[in-house]
């Protein structure tokens, strides 16, 4: 796969990534400053000392407020994301939930991206945006066939619903907006290691995020959001 791809836009535009610091987020970041079309690219993540922290929304309205002061941005990537929570990695059966970790999955995966999505896009550009949001193919109801995962999968589904609904009431007043659950794949990561050995394919993080900015620059727009993998393909709801 190209690591290089074209630019995702046929005029300059402006990048914003949060969760800038983890494997695929630092390589949007750095796909973007290597783009000759990005004007600029803002990097936001927890241990940029800001205090940026998506379990406190007071913290993502005043990062909001600091990065609106340097757009309009054209597209907005939220790499966010987490599956092992407090040392608990995603759970094989019913005996093993624990309330309280669903509950820290859903504020992490779901909850904490929404509010995100709620102060973050009154930053996009008129005309052709997009904002993007990491998802997970296990975020699918209709293709769950192995079950398992129960924390991981249902804060994705509920992520993905989110994304649905707020597309349809962005799109009212931004036409071209673009909202998109990405699947990246199985990518080297902190998050994918402990689960590294029975994946067949393991994605370099810039070859994860190439696949991605292509499937997003071939994008039209259309009612709702889109829920798509690294490599363009469609996946079902």
């Amino acid at each position: 796969m190209n690591t290089h791809p074209a630019s995702i836009f046929d005029a300059d535009y402006k990048a914003l990534v949060l969760g800038a610091s983890g494997a695929i987020g630092s390589a949007f970041v750095k796909a973007f400053q290597t783009d000759p079309r990005c004007l600029d690219v803002q990097a936001v993540s927890r241990s940029d000392g800001s205090g940026f922290d998506f379990l406190d929304p007071k913290s993502i309205e005043k990062q909001a407020l600091i990065c609106g002061a340097l757009g309009p941005y054209q597209v907005i990537v939220d790499a966010t994301g987490a599956l092992t929570i407090e040392g608990t990695g995603p759970e094989k059966s019913l005996a093993q939930l624990d309330s309280r970790v669903l509950m820290r999955n859903f504020e992490i995966n779901a909850i904490g991206p929404v509010m995100a999505l709620r102060y973050f896009a009154p930053l996009l550009a008129s005309g052709p945006c997009i904002y993007a949001k990491l998802s997970a193919r296990v975020g699918s109801i209709s293709d769950n066939q192995k079950g398992g995962w129960y924390g991981y999968r249902a804060s994705k589904a509920a992520l993905n619903m989110l994304l649905q609904t707020a597309a349809i009431e962005l799109q009212r007043k931004k036409p071209q907006l673009r909202v998109v659950a990405l699947q990246p794949g199985t990518v080297k990561s902190a998050l994918s290691k402990p689960f590294a050995s029975s994946v067949s394919q393991l994605l370099e993080p810039q070859e994860s995020v190439a696949g991605m900015l292509a499937a997003l620059k071939g994008l039209a727009p259309k009612p709702g959001a889109h829920f798509l993998d690294y490599r363009g393909e469609a996946i079902d709801w």
